[in-house]
């Protein structure tokens, strides 16, 4: 918020430079901040060196330009995703009903019995970790395998 007012900068410099997200500091314009000028060939907002230490200002003492105080919220910090995340997303298959509708995109008749002593069979610790579509091949090869012995 101490940063040396440029010549000119856009409504989201401006707001970065107040600490607050773009949408927030839309919804202040005018009543807690100035209206911005707009560049007359471009017709782009921009906030000059004097609207800055405005702006700035205001953010300072709380008080905005209508006189009025205002309690600000830090800005939400964006935190990076941890690089310990898996390529593949692991989707949990609920009450089997998606892994027998695949079956039958892939044109095999399956029913939920059917499918339940694949499950037990293929995965006797459970499906935790376990990729849906991982799980949806190894189901149709265990029962086509199980279908050409018959």
């Amino acid at each position: 918020m101490s940063e040396t007012p440029k010549v000119a900068v856009t409504v989201a410099e401006m707001a970065r430079m107040c600490g607050l997200g773009r949408s927030r500091f839309y919804q202040l314009i005018g009543t807690t901040f100035p209206y911005p000028v707009y560049d007359v060939s471009t017709r782009r907002p921009f906030y000059n060196q004097e609207m800055q230490k405005v702006c700035l200002e205001v953010r300072r003492r709380n008080c905005g330009i209508d006189g009025k105080p205002i309690l600000f919220y830090a800005k939400p910090i964006n935190r990076k995703p941890s690089a310990k995340k898996s390529a593949s997303k692991v989707v949990p298959v609920q009450g089997h009903a998606d892994l027998i509708e695949g079956l039958r995109a892939l044109g095999m008749n399956a029913n939920a019995a059917q499918v339940n002593e694949a499950i037990g069979t293929l995965f006797p610790n459970g499906l935790n970790g376990v990729d849906s579509s991982s799980i949806l091949r190894l189901v149709f090869i265990h029962l086509q395998a199980k279908d050409n012995r018959k």
